[in-house]
């Protein structure tokens, strides 16, 4: 065994392979028991440095990749740097943000010295504290799909915030390092003109990277999007060449790398490019956490556990304590301050990023470094589980948290009754389905409510329509919604639990109405119809079933190629359409464009022989033959929408049950000779007679004396047929 561990030792490739293999295997544990691959890599340093396997010889090699994937990891935040998600949530990112850094950084500092540290590793202890790891959370949101519920949406603008901090904070450690003092412990005297010297240095380097964004990157970039590849590569030069460059300058390698994120922030292709790098990034981050790991020992580590269970037990405990207090205090209920607090339970790359730079700059010690990692183990393992299992704990917990909500959390309570007076659906999630589902039914005539919980929304919609500032994941919400006179509730979260949540508490609260469920695949469409939602959408199906439909029509009808001065069009008539049951003949559309009907797709069969009386119905595909420039005008007139009164609509279909008085002529006839759907247009679709019901009778049941009808037909048509019962007898 000992041959092989020399074997391997002595051969970098040999090496290489050896701990791939070990990342992978111990990955895969990680990923059974649910926690990051951060952990797992920091096991997989452990066991192949020199305190278990001693596989790792070649430390020079690993640490120069370790000092790209930092980089790309620097460059990938400064990319995806996105001031405008802290601007739309308001002050509650930077509140939450920097008040937690400030607070953490405050009794963590004085946790430190308390425990015996000097007050400048005590120092840096306490800043590793304050930040979160962006990556696990965004993971972890992602995966409960949560990202973009309230709590997700404050969480992430706080861990953009607390990302700034952390550059913030590299800066002033390079700074911190160049003039702090003498060798001999004195002051040194050149401090101001070494200040003066980076501040210099810094608004060089920043001005540079500015006329770069202004003037060379963007077109650079369009010039490079016709080869993927070379636009990728050209990402990953200028990220290492922008940290040789910091770090050249005295910025480090990390500030340089974030500032040449920021230079490709503005342009089109940052998430193609971010995309296309994480893979890399995640790749050569592991060699980071390997050598991070590698030089962890056994001994130093044991010593450090209690320290690292005091502070675990603060980050764990007081980080969430303290973001709950600064978002109670500005007004959001104590389930968003606990789901955001949670976010911030843990330690993140950052820190362990922070405490190897302070101790490559000889401000702390390898004792520190230790107990910032372990720190780090407990810490993203336990909230790993807590922010899985945030439901359950605050089901546990939320009777205990009452302090941390005013009585009035007016941050979560914007619209209420004054928002549905008047309405008669509410349509809960106006994100871009639900927006175009909410224009569509505005078309239509209904009087709508929204309910969202992104601010910028709402301020779009509240010139249209009443709104409601919500989170349809928080129980809480759903118990105080308003809905008195709204007939339809429509949700568009495709989320299961979510939606069957909501059944729950509008069927508790007694809610007559009907329930709309948006589903993402026919198994929770079954779920939810057994739940008793009475319609569920299926927005990928139907719009797959249009654009089959769309395709197949096209395929059939318009050409390859036509060697002809003019050209086809296929376009949808569209529910509401002005033409929408009109004929060929009053479509006018060759006496206004020169355009001619050429054919009809309906229902999977095609109509070339067109006639004029032939009539034209919502969801048709008519494809259009004429010049190329009067195509776009006719298409517009066929998808203008028609402009009636409300007294214009159709006869809106009704269920009445109506009892069968005995002097009405009616009585001793058969359905199939009493006439009802002859002489009043409605159909019986049952019988209640007595304690018996009738269901679905057949033509030949005799109708009795005290019967009642269950009657299907217009409202008209059914007030027509009441009013004629009762006429009978006044006569």
């Amino acid at each position: 065994m000992n041959d092989i561990m020399q074997m391997i030792a002595d051969h970098a490739f040999y090496e290489m392979a050896a701990i791939l293999v070990l990342a992978t295997l111990v990955g895969g544990i990680g990923y059974l028991l649910k926690q990051p691959l951060i952990i797992a890599f920091l096991a997989v340093g452990v066991l192949a440095g020199p305190s278990a396997l001693g596989l790792i010889d070649s430390y020079e090699r690993i640490e120069l990749l370790a000092d790209i994937g930092i980089a790309l990891l620097l460059f990938i935040v400064g990319m995806r740097l996105d001031l405008h998600l802290i601007k739309t949530m308001g002050p509650v990112a930077l509140a939450t943000g920097l008040g937690q850094v400030t607070f953490t950084a405050l009794i963590g500092y004085v946790i430190a010295l308390l425990l015996g540290f000097d007050p400048l590793p005590a120092a840096f202890i306490a800043v590793a504290l304050t930040f979160s790891s962006t990556i696990i959370i965004v993971k972890l949101l992602s995966d409960k799909r949560e990202i973009d519920a309230l709590h997700g949406r404050i969480a992430v603008g706080m861990l953009i915030v607390q990302d700034i901090v952390a550059i913030i904070a590299m800066v002033a450690l390079i700074a911190l390092s160049k003039g702090t003092g003498t060798e001999d412990g004195g002051s040194d005297p050149n401090i101001a003109i070494q200040a003066v010297t980076i501040l210099g240095k810094g608004i060089l380097f920043i001005g540079a990277i500015v006329i770069m964004m202004r003037w060379v990157l963007p077109r650079l970039l369009e010039a490079l999007s016709n080869y993927q590849e070379l636009m990728v590569l050209f990402a990953i030069t200028w990220a290492v060449a922008l940290a040789a460059t910091g770090d050249m300058l005295g910025f480090s390698k990390e500030v340089g790398a974030f500032m040449g994120g920021v230079a490709l922030a503005s342009t089109g292709y940052r998430e193609a490019l971010g995309a296309r790098l994480t893979t890399l990034r995640d790749f050569l981050l592991l060699f980071f956490f390997i050598a991070l790991g590698a030089r962890l020992e056994f001994a130093a580590i044991v010593t450090q556990i209690p320290a690292a269970l005091v502070f675990s037990a603060f980050v764990l405990i007081g980080n969430p304590l303290i973001v709950m207090t600064i978002m109670g205090i500005m007004g959001y209920r104590r389930r968003t301050g606990l789901l955001t607090g949670l976010t911030v339970a843990q330690i993140s790359e950052f820190s362990l990023i922070l405490a190897a730079l302070g101790m490559s700059l000889g401000h702390i010690s390898n004792d520190a470094m230790s107990l910032i990692t372990v720190v780090g183990v407990f810490t993203i393992c336990a909230s790993t589980y807590m922010i899985l299992y945030s439901a359950p704990l605050y089901g546990l917990l939320g009777n205990w948290l009452t302090w941390f909500e005013r009585k009035n959390p007016y941050r979560e309570q914007h619209g209420g009754d004054a928002a549905t007076q008047g309405a008669d659906t509410m349509v809960i999630g106006l994100g871009a389905y639900g927006a175009n589902l909410a224009e569509h039914l505005i078309e239509r005539g209904h009087r709508l409510v929204g309910v969202d919980f992104d601010p910028e929304v709402l301020r779009r919609w509240r010139s249209h329509i009443g709104v409601v500032y919500g989170d349809a994941t928080d129980p809480e919400f759903l118990d105080q919604l308003e809905f008195s006179g709204i007939a339809w509730i429509v949700s568009t979260t495709r989320d299961r639990n979510v939606s069957l949540n909501l059944i729950d508490v509008l069927r508790r609260r007694g809610y007559v109405g009907r329930i709309a469920l948006t589903a993402r695949n026919r198994h929770d469409a079954e779920i939810f119809a057994d739940a008793g939602a009475d319609v569920v959408l299926r927005p990928f199906r139907d719009a797959a079933e249009q654009g089959a439909d769309a395709l197949h029509s096209a395929m059939h009808m318009l050409p390859m190629e036509i060697d002809w001065p003019l050209a086809l069009r296929e376009v949808r008539l569209r529910p509401g359409s002005a033409y929408a049951g009109s004929c060929i003949r009053d479509l006018e559309l060759y006496a206004q464009t020169g355009v001619s009907v050429l054919a009809v797709s309906r229902g999977g069969k095609v109509h070339l022989q067109l006639d004029a009386d032939f009539r034209l119905f919502p969801g048709d595909r008519l494809v259009l033959m004429g010049p190329p420039d009067n195509l776009r005008q006719a298409g517009g007139m066929l998808e203008r929408l028609e402009t009636h009164d409300l007294a214009d609509e159709p006869p809106q279909c009704g269920v009445s049950e109506i009892p069968l008085p005995s002097w009405a002529p009616q009585v001793g006839q058969t359905l199939a000779t009493a006439g009802l759907r002859e002489n009043y247009n409605v159909t019986i679709v049952g019988i209640r007679r007595g304690t018996e019901q009738l269901v679905s009778p057949d033509p030949d049941t005799q109708l009795l004396a005290e019967d009642h009808l269950i009657v299907v037909g217009s409202h008209d048509d059914l007030n027509r047929l009441q009013q004629s019962l009762l006429a009978d007898n006044n006569a």
